[in-house]
């Protein structure tokens, strides 16, 4: 089981939950928020996500990432406008935050 701020994956049973709720995940959608999640905190590239969760080398669009990104975000509640779960680190990749920034928190 791999927990990072209050989503659990099970790589197992391919299951996913945010919070209490089980979250359901197609196939492709799984393998990229574990691919994200198993190396929260690091920045994974387009590359490496194309390689990890549709096998291939080489794409001519990042379209493929970033639909399915569209569909994580929104089953596990977080924001697109301004995500807390994954991010997009302009020109690297995507991210799994570690946990949630301090103006979330409540700390400064």
């Amino acid at each position: 089981m791999i927990e990072v701020q209050d989503v659990r994956v099970d790589p197992s049973t391919r299951r996913a939950w945010r919070g209490d709720r089980e979250v359901v995940l197609s196939r492709k959608e799984f393998d990229l928020v574990h691919a994200l999640i198993s190396r929260a905190g690091s920045v994974v590239t387009r590359e490496e996500l194309m390689r990890e969760v549709w096998g291939v080398t080489f794409w001519t669009s990042s379209k493929t990432i970033d639909v399915h990104l569209g569909w994580v975000r929104r089953k596990l509640g977080d924001d697109t406008r301004q995500p807390h779960l994954i991010t997009t680190i302009r020109g690297q990749g995507l991210r799994f935050e570690p946990g949630l920034p301090a103006d979330l928190t409540g700390s400064a």
